[in-house]
């Protein structure tokens, strides 16, 4: 594996990135990458369009995705790397999952357009044929609207699930998740489990669940676990022997977050890929 450095989590305009999956790689090369994983939200759609584009770079793209998962009241993120993409059941329930998204987000749109000057349209505009339709959408139509500044100001305010136009959609388990991707060959790592309180019920007994049904790792290093969140989370990692995983959740314009700024070790890496057999790594 690279000496330089390792991202594994990342995201493309085929879900809620700003840029094209052949932009995304183009930035991990100029920001340096040894290896960056490409993870949009239930899709593999960008998968091609990445591996092509870094051809020639020395860049190792790690093939992934994000799967949504629900936990109680909680929206729980569950990485899987390496997957195959035609695993017929991972395949229908990431279809159900992003147009539940759509249906969600349609909803969303239509309590905020009894208040603010905002249709679907607006929406449409800003997402990409193909990809997966979410709130950060929503997000980017009220910025390009004028009703709030950033996308950051929206979930701040009217995308918050205070806000009084928050609706559910529907995603698997955490324990379903971690199982699914593992019987398309993937590899799961817990999507940056200590976020704010974001996933206060993930909690030891849970993990070590999602440990016996073959749980790699956490993703420990990631700037929206708290630093008390990353002690547990070293603890429980520890417990339950798992994996620590570190990455940027780049978003290209979409958040503040930057490629490299939270990396993953080369040995890491190398189980990770070891592991993995539903797909492989790409070595452009």
């Amino acid at each position: 594996m690279s000496s330089r450095p390792i991202d594994l989590h990342a995201h493309s305009s085929v879900s809620d990135g700003t840029e094209t999956p052949a932009q995304l790689i183009g930035a991990a090369v100029a920001a340096g990458l040894g290896a960056v994983a490409i993870t949009d939200h239930d899709s593999t759609a960008g998968w091609d369009a990445a591996c092509a584009a870094a051809t020639g770079t020395g860049l190792t793209v790690i093939p992934g995705l994000e799967l949504s998962t629900n936990f109680g009241p909680a929206s729980v993120h569950m990485l899987g790397y390496l997957v195959d993409r035609f695993d017929p059941q991972l395949m229908a329930v990431t279809e159900r999952i992003r147009d539940g998204r759509l249906h969600r987000a349609e909803r969303i749109v239509a309590k905020i357009a009894v208040d603010y000057d905002l249709d679907w349209a607006d929406v449409i505009a800003q997402s990409t044929d193909g990809g997966t339709l979410g709130r950060p959408h929503i997000a980017d139509a009220l910025v390009a609207n004028g009703i709030v500044a950033s996308r950051e100001d929206a979930f701040g305010s009217i995308l918050n699930w205070r806000g009084g136009y928050y609706e559910k959609y529907y995603a698997p388990s955490p324990v379903e998740g971690v199982r699914m991707i593992v019987a398309a060959g993937g590899v799961a790592v817990l999507a940056h489990p200590a976020s704010h309180g974001k996933y206060r019920p993930m909690t030891d007994a849970v993990i070590g669940q999602l440990a016996d049904e073959g749980l790699f790792g956490l993703e420990v290093n990631h700037r929206d676990n708290t630093e008390d969140g990353k002690r547990w989370l070293l603890k429980v990692a520890k417990k339950f022997g798992l994996e620590i995983t570190g990455a940027s959740d780049y978003h290209g314009a979409g958040k503040p977050n930057r490629l490299g700024e939270n990396t993953t070790t080369p040995e890491v890496l190398a189980k990770l890929v070891a592991r993995g057999i539903g797909s492989i790594a790409y070595r452009g």
